[in-house]
């Protein structure tokens, strides 16, 4: 399917335009997202949609790189540590210019390097291999270290899930990353409240999140993952403490905004009939 998706925001833009953008932005790579998953038979649209906000304002708008030289030594980091939901990833770098928007016909089809899980190796602008769940966070503040001890000013960013979080492997990824001061690290966890299955507090109790990051060093701030303007405000103004990583708790709901999926649990992973992507692409008009 050929759809319009956006570009990378002029920042000399007026703020209010940027924030128009941004919107409309979203909203574009929401579609296709749709789209991506209704073709392919698979996918995780309801992690998909609460993230995509955030990952918008990130490629859109904040991270400083550069498309056609995907490698560039200072660029800022970007791990998408749900690996699972690469939909709202690839449909991103290509609305950046990273590849071809025309590739996103192939997700999931035998041999594209649109994989159900994202691969360095094979789609530019991907920066770590995720997937498997308690990942990207560890590969995240390794790279964090590396970026102090080359003296860069470059920036890492890691999105996780919130159910991830279950995951040891993140706590002694959050311990390291406190006891370095990493403040060019900020992880963003898209808490969505849901996970595979159940709500994340029946399955394995998170709260209080905010607390227990920063009883492991971290600075940490909360905001509305659906908010472009809080987002913006927020990303422009790392690290939330000097000497600290960020923690930043986003506020999301599952399946945002398509009325049917928002905050349904079996949205975690479903795809959606021909009748149902209708429906939902008449609320993202």
């Amino acid at each position: 399917m050929s759809t319009t998706l956006p570009r990378r925001i002029d920042r000399s833009l007026p703020r209010e335009e940027q924030l128009r953008l941004l919107v409309d932005g979203a909203r574009l790579i929401r579609r296709r997202n749709l789209a991506l998953i209704a073709e392919a038979g698979l996918g995780h649209v309801g992690g998909d949609l609460s993230a995509a906000d955030i990952v918008a304002t990130l490629f859109l708008s904040v991270l400083r790189i550069d498309p056609t030289n995907p490698t560039l030594p200072e660029r800022d980091r970007f791990v998408m540590s749900k690996g699972h939901c690469s939909g709202v990833l690839y449909t991103t770098l290509a609305s950046c210019g990273f590849f071809d928007a025309a590739l996103l016909d192939t997700y999931m089809k035998p041999l594209s390097p649109l994989n159900g899980h994202p691969d360095r190796k094979r789609v530019p602008g991907v920066e770590a291999n995720t997937g498997p769940l308690g990942h990207g966070l560890p590969i995240a503040v390794g790279m964090a270290i590396a970026a102090t001890l080359d003296g860069s000013p470059r920036r890492i960013f890691c999105l996780t899930g919130d159910g991830e979080l279950q995951e040891g492997s993140n706590w002694e990824a959050l311990m390291v990353g406190g006891h370095r001061s990493l403040d060019r690290l900020t992880v963003i966890v898209d808490r969505n409240g849901l996970q595979q299955g159940a709500p994340t507090e029946e399955t394995s109790r998170l709260e209080p999140l905010a607390d227990k990051a920063r009883a492991f060093g971290w600075a940490v701030t909360e905001v509305d993952g659906h908010d472009h303007a809080a987002l913006l405000d927020l990303f422009e103004q790392l690290p939330v403490e000097p000497g600290r990583p960020s923690f930043v708790i986003a506020h999301t709901h599952k399946g945002n905004p398509v009325s049917f999926m928002r905050d349904r649990v079996e949205w975690h992973h479903k795809v959606p009939s021909a009748d149902q992507v209708a429906a939902a692409l008449e609320e993202l008009v």
